[in-house]
């Protein structure tokens, strides 16, 4: 059943000024689906996930989670629906110090009703899947960072609910964390369940089924796109060198190459009109792992990721439709 958003919009009074940081939203994630809301700060990220997490209401449109309508829920239903629908982990953990990793896992368990027994059953299970069992019994003063966001996560999922909310899951944590965090998300998210993670990290890119771009309210639309003469023998980027953006041949010919020791180059590919190349760098934040250079007057588009995620979605969606047309 997943989530779906159809017309969303949220606006409240800022002073004297009317605020909307969602305007005309629609999304559509379906159960087993990892979708990330991918955007800068002040873009809407954690109203969103507020609205889903029925602490916000709408102020139009309509908010169908798990086959039901948020916005209709009162009383004992909405009550409901926060325990035992949704799942929410948020950025700065919010553990309690006192608690034991265990304990914090039985917290929801316990307000639900859960017998003592069963629910430290039910923590210990997950923090052991989780690969906490030796810590199950640390504070969150003990653990670290990634540890204390596994324990968040799974006292999210103590109660099983068919959708996990993660509000900026990395900021907190260095580069093994983040790893061990996206293999942890797609498990999840695998299993069936509908798993919505804002985020301004686009490392987690390459694990999501769909991206959701979020735009600041009121910004203008910012293009990185430009277009880039090359002549024959000139380089690009360079092995090593950062990177913002992923390229088109527009014209010519790109050919990639790499070190392969002792000051040889290695060309690794030679790649005509139509063709992309440079994305990991942008993608995943890493160096640039080649470089790029024209072997003839060449003439290639740059764009930055989110025009690249556009650019491509736009291409498949025309490929689909004329695999239906013939």
């Amino acid at each position: 059943m997943g989530v779906i958003c159809d017309g969303l919009v949220v606006e409240y009074l800022a002073g004297t000024r009317t605020v909307r940081p969602i305007d005309g939203l629609s999304i559509d994630v379906a159960d087993g689906e990892l979708a990330l809301l991918l955007g800068a700060s002040g873009s809407g990220k954690t109203t969103l996930l507020s609205v889903l997490a029925a602490i916000l209401r709408p102020t139009s449109g309509t908010v169908t989670v798990a086959g039901q309508q948020v916005a209709q829920l009162h009383g004992r239903a909405l009550a409901n629906y926060r325990q035992r629908t949704i799942g929410v982990v948020f950025q700065a953990f919010n553990l309690i110090p006192s608690l034991r990793a265990t304990e914090n896992v039985q917290l929801p368990l316990r307000a639900a009703g859960v017998s003592a027994s069963q629910a430290r059953r039910r923590a210990n299970a997950l923090l052991s899947e989780f690969g906490l069992d030796e810590r199950r019994d640390h504070r969150p003063g003990d653990l670290s960072g990634g540890q204390q966001q596994r324990v968040a996560i799974a006292r999210a999922l103590a109660l099983d609910p068919p959708v996990l909310l993660a509000d900026e899951p990395t900021a907190h944590l260095d580069y093994v964390q983040v790893e061990s965090l996206v293999k942890l998300l797609r498990k999840i998210a695998a299993e069936g369940r509908t798993v919505i993670v804002s985020t301004h990290d686009e490392r987690l890119t390459p694990i999501a089924d769909r991206v959701i771009e979020m735009t600041p309210a009121g910004a203008d639309t910012v293009s990185f796109a430009r277009a880039v003469e090359l002549a024959p023998g000139e380089v690009l980027f360079s092995e090593g060198d950062r990177g913002e953006l992923v390229y088109l041949i527009d014209d010519g010919e790109i050919e990639i190459v790499k070190s392969a020791g002792k000051g040889k180059l290695e060309t690794v590919a030679r790649l005509g009109p139509g063709a992309y190349f440079g994305e990991l760098a942008p993608m995943l934040k890493l160096p640039r792992t080649a470089t790029a250079r024209a072997t003839v007057a060449t003439r290639v588009l740059g764009m930055s990721g989110p025009e690249f995620r556009q650019r491509v979605r736009a291409e498949k969606l025309a490929e689909l439709v004329a695999d239906r047309a013939t």
